[in-house]
């Protein structure tokens, strides 16, 4: 298997925040529109949901294309918005969409929480090579961010079922990506006594 190639930093964000911000945009501009489709009214949301799944794979393309590489992360987000996406579609309903976000930090809590019961850390596979770790860190980060991934399933929940679109969407394409950017960055800050020296390459001989 090849090695990732390094891309440009902006360029890599770009990519990767580019179609939510998109998704939110065009949500902006179509959603007091209603469109007809074979006789099928449509409203903005649904449209802005259909527009956004090619969006999300053409940039995931580039990003296979400039790199090499996609990560276990961003394959399993790509397929949950191309299922979740079609069913909206298809049965014309936002609410496949919106639990989407629900489904997906529902499986992610779920995995690590069977990871532990097995007195394991799938973080520490996935994440070992990115952050030198020792296992006991591990083992409470994936602790902490099994019970966060929860919350935010149950968030969700609440947020879509009792509050308005333009609020869902304010809070999916800002307040879940920010609340979860900011707490991986205080338990990385919080769990500093268990991190370890990277190997050097060619330290020893």
């Amino acid at each position: 298997m090849s090695e990732p190639k390094e891309i440009n930093p902006i360029l890599r964000q770009v990519l990767e925040l580019g179609p939510p911000l998109a998704f939110f945009v065009i949500y902006l501009w179509l959603r007091d529109r209603t469109f007809t489709f074979g006789g099928t009214e449509y409203s903005g949301f649904i449209v802005a949901t259909v527009v956004f799944v090619p969006i999300m794979l053409s940039a995931m393309g580039i990003l296979w294309r400039l790199t090499g590489q996609l990560s276990r992360l961003q394959i399993f987000t790509a397929f949950m918005v191309i299922i979740f996406g079609g069913l909206t579609a298809w049965f014309n309903d936002e609410r496949f969409f919106k639990m989407k976000t629900t489904i997906v930090y529902g499986i992610f809590s779920a995995l690590l929480g069977i990871g532990l019961l097995q007195k394991r850390s799938y973080l520490e596979w996935i994440m070992s090579g990115m952050l030198p770790m020792q296992h006991e860190g591990w083992m409470i980060f994936t602790r902490r961010l099994c019970l966060a991934f929860a919350v935010l399933a149950v968030a969700n929940e609440f947020v879509w079922r009792t509050m308005s679109t333009d609020l869902w969407v304010k809070i999916e394409t800002f307040g879940f990506p920010l609340a979860l950017f900011f707490f991986m960055w205080w338990q990385i800050m919080a769990l500093q006594r268990y991190m370890t020296e990277p190997e050097a390459d060619g330290s020893r001989k």
